[in-house]
């Protein structure tokens, strides 16, 4: 039997990646709100993901406000399918 992805079994980042699996792009404070997490721990979360490849980080000013957008990757897209598919192996689903 597969192992599980590490980096999607975390509980922060597998949300993460399920809330950017149904949106195009999402930016940092609609994550923050989805996931309920404290902008430390999503920001250091965002750049594991970014750092494996499953999300692209976009940063930009907008006005005079910073913004942070994360889009899903190719890659981080595989990922997801691969761990559901191997968390419903072990399932027996």
């Amino acid at each position: 039997m597969k192992e599980l992805d590490p980096l999607l079994h975390s509980q922060l980042r597998l949300a993460i990646v399920s809330l950017l699996l149904s949106v195009e792009e999402a930016d940092f404070n609609f994550l923050k709100k989805e996931t309920q997490a404290t902008s430390g721990n999503l920001s250091v979360q965002l750049d594991k993901l970014a750092e494996a490849g499953y999300i692209d980080i976009r940063k930009e000013i907008i006005g005079k406000k910073p913004r942070t957008s994360c889009r899903l990757t190719d890659k981080g897209r595989s990922a997801l399918e691969a761990y559901v598919s191997v968390l419903k192996e072990c399932l027996n689903l």
